[in-house]
Formats: structure tokens, C-alpha cells, sequence
């Protein structure tokens, strides 16, 4: 099989990739080494950031979304029981986000995949890249039990942190940044409807909490929890429990409970590799960079990496010139290193370290401080949230 861009993995940004090409009429080929039902309903990211929303809408993609979506225009940090509104739209000109669950995008990207686009092969697992230097890339992968070539004029990795595409890159002209974080998120989703019309970032001497949502019926809220911990340690009461406390407001609002029906824990760490070329193969998403969560990038970083490619690649059908595609690494690491800036910054300020001193905690206060007394400093968070420029 041959194709003009392979793109290994149907995550957010593969199958977006493959809608914005089919836009712009170039073919590609999308290889997904899990199964349909997995991709649809593998829990991941759940705010889009407003360049996200936007590209979304232009690619024909955001019909649901945007009918079922829930639009907001700010957060609210809370500490030492006092609560303060971040408004984007007044910060920032006008810009908000959406929350829309990873696995919807899925859903959406991959109908219209499967009714418009090029070929669209689940259970296919890349097995290799080769020959990423020359002209004519190719990815061998395992199919329906037996082994095959797709020949590319380009490869696109997006098949995450442990996928094929990073390992082809060679280590002589790689360079890894990274920090891990001691601790993680005991991540949970539960049947009632959400204590609060907007996400809530909690600073506390006991830890980190974040109160999110799913739907208008499902919350979705987040514990900092020691490095290593089980998920299953901690009973729906405990959960519950320590949610209050780290939550708590001096006006007496109220924690709604419901039944939980899901617990993970979500590590921390922050990566890049660098280039995010080598030859004809792209790296995009988690092959080349990962976030901790606080920031809600991860998504949203991906998204920019596909558009900065298919932009790239647009002109040089276009024009004939190289000269974007040469610049993609560049390009993306720019914005890449805003996003790690703004998450590990947030991440430092709200979480408590296992080995934090009075120092550190009075440190996190002025930073919240300073949030809420400087419209400079309260726009530079609107703006880091709601999301880095995707040009």
C-alpha cells in the first residue's frame, strides 16, 4: 500500500491530522494498533482550548460538540478557604474553552474518517519506521495476522510516548528534557452532577484538588496523591472525605457526593524530545512531549503540532516550497515550551511537595497572592489556559 503521509496512531491528533489533509486534498493512510471500541473509549483529556475549538470547527468536526459541549469562560482558584474567579473572555479578548471529553473527539473524528476519508486500519500495529531519511519513508506493521508495508512520502507519529516513531529517531541527534513530579492524581468520575459550574483549582496544606466535569450529570475531580499509589486503596468515602477538605470555602459551599464509577491514578511528569524531526518523520503529541496535567495542555499541544504539519505540508503542494516543513520542529518547540512553562508553573504553585518547607507554602500563597491582586498576572494565567497561538 502507498500513500502520501502515514500517520501511526488514531488518537485526537493522528485522526485530526488525517481530516485536515483530506481537507486539502492529500491522501493518507491512518494505522491504530488498538481496537475501535478502545480509541472510543479510552479516557484522557477533557478541556479544549479555544485554537482547538476553533480548528475543529473549521475542519468540519464540531458539529456535536458544539451541541454538546459545555463552553466555559473561566476557572476558580481556591486556597486557604478563600475562592477567586479567573474570567477569561475579560482577560483575553474574548477567548474561553470547551469541555469536551477526548473520547467525543474520538467518536467525531473517526466517523467522519470512516464515511470521507482515506483508509482508517484498527488492530494495526506499526512495527517500525524505515528508511526516514530518504525520499520514500516506509512503516512496516502487522495486520490481520500478517506483516505489511505502507510506503509514504511522509511519516507522522502520534502514537505516544511508547510508539515506534520516537524509537526511530537516532539517540546522536536526540536531546530529552524531563521532570518527574513525587506525586500523582487519584483521578475519579462519579454519577452526580457537578458541585460547581466551572473547573476549581484547589491549593491546600494536604495536597492538591481539582473539581472538573464530564457532563452536566458526571463529575470528574482529581486528588494529589503520593507517587506509587493504588488507586483501590482508597474507598469512594476516603475519596469523598479528603475532596471536602481540600475544597473547603469559608462561605460553607457544599461538595455534592454520588456513586463512583471509576479510579485511576495519573503519574506526573514533564518531557520533551528534541527534534521533533528526523528526515520525513514527524513526531507529534506524546512521541515528542508530555505535560503534567495541572495545565490541561497535553490535547491541546497535539492539536497544534497537526496543524502546524498539515499547514506545512499544504504549502509545499502548494508552492512547491520546503521551507515549512523545515521549520516544523522549530516551529512547534516554541509553543511546546510555553505550554511546559505555564503547566509545570501551575503544577509547582498548587501542589504540595512531599518535602515542602513553611517557606515553600508561604512562596505558593504569594504566587496565588499575586494571581488575584495584578490583572497582569491574572491575564498571564487567562492566556497560558485558554491557550498558546497556533501559528
Amino acid at each position: 500500500m502507498r500513500t502520501t503521509v502515514g500517520i501511526i496512531g488514531a488518537g485526537p491528533a493522528g485522526l485530526l491530522l488525517a481530516r485536515l489533509l483530506h481537507n486539502a486534498g492529500i491522501d493518507s493512510v491512518v494505522l491504530e494498533s488498538r481496537d475501535r471500541a478502545y480509541v472510543e473509549q479510552r479516557q484522557r483529556a477533557g478541556i479544549l482550548e479555544q485554537g482547538t475549538v476553533d480548528v475543529l470547527r473549521e475542519a468540519g468536526a464540531a458539529e456535536r460538540m458544539d451541541r454538546e459541549g459545555i463552553p466555559h469562560d473561566g476557572i476558580e482558584l481556591r486556597f486557604d478557604k478563600r475562592r477567586h474567579r479567573v474570567d477569561f473572555p475579560a482577560l483575553t479578548g474574548g477567548r474561553s474553552v470547551m469541555v469536551y471529553a477526548q473520547t467525543e473527539v474520538c467518536k467525531d473524528l473517526i466517523a467522519l474518517q470512516l464515511a470521507e476519508g482515506g483508509p482508517l486500519l484498527f488492530e494495526a500495529e506499526a512495527l517500525a519506521v524505515e528508511d526516514a531519511e530518504s525520499e520514500h519513508p516506509r512503516i512496516r506493521y502487522r495486520h490481520e495476522g500478517r506483516e505489511d508495508v505502507l510506503d509514504c512520502d511522509y511519516v507522522v507519529a502520534c502514537d505516544g510516548f511508547w510508539g515506534v516513531g520516537r524509537k526511530a529517531v537516532p539517540a546522536d541527534v536526540s536531546q530529552v528534557f524531563e521532570r518527574t513530579y513525587p506525586f500523582g492524581w487519584l483521578g475519579i468520575l462519579a454519577d452526580v452532577a457537578p458541585s460547581h459550574d466551572e473547573l476549581v483549582y484547589a491549593r491546600h496544606d494536604r495536597g492538591f484538588a481539582l473539581l472538573s466535569m464530564r457532563s452536566p450529570s458526571v463529575t470528574r475531580a482529581y486528588l494529589q496523591v503520593p507517587e506509587g499509589t493504588d488507586a483501590a486503596d482508597w474507598s469512594d468515602e476516603e475519596i469523598w472525605d479528603e475532596l471536602d477538605r481540600r475544597l473547603e470555602t469559608e462561605d460553607g459551599w457544599k461538595l455534592e457526593r454520588g456513586p463512583i464509577t471509576a479510579k485511576s491514578v495519573t503519574p506526573m511528569r514533564s518531557y520533551v524530545h528534541e527534534p521533533m524531526r528526523h528526515g520525513r518523520l514527524f513526531l507529534a503529541g506524546d512521541a515528542a512531549h508530555i505535560v503534567p496535567p495541572t495545565g490541561a495542555k497535553g490535547l491541546n499541544l497535539a492539536v497544534g503540532d497537526v496543524v502546524t504539519f498539515a499547514r506545512a505540508l499544504t504549502h509545499r503542494q502548494e508552492t512547491g516550497s520546503t521551507e515549512l516543513l523545515d521549520a516544523y520542529s522549530e516551529t512547534c518547540l516554541r509553543r511546546v515550551w510555553q505550554a511546559e512553562r505555564f503547566s509545570y508553573a501551575m503544577t509547582t504553585m498548587l501542589h504540595t511537595a512531599p518535602d515542602a518547607s513553611p517557606f515553600d507554602g508561604r512562596i505558593q500563597r504569594a504566587l496565588l497572592d499575586r494571581i488575584t491582586t495584578s490583572g497582569a498576572a491574572e491575564t498571564d494565567l487567562a492566556e497560558g489556559y485558554t491557550g498558546f497561538p497556533l501559528d
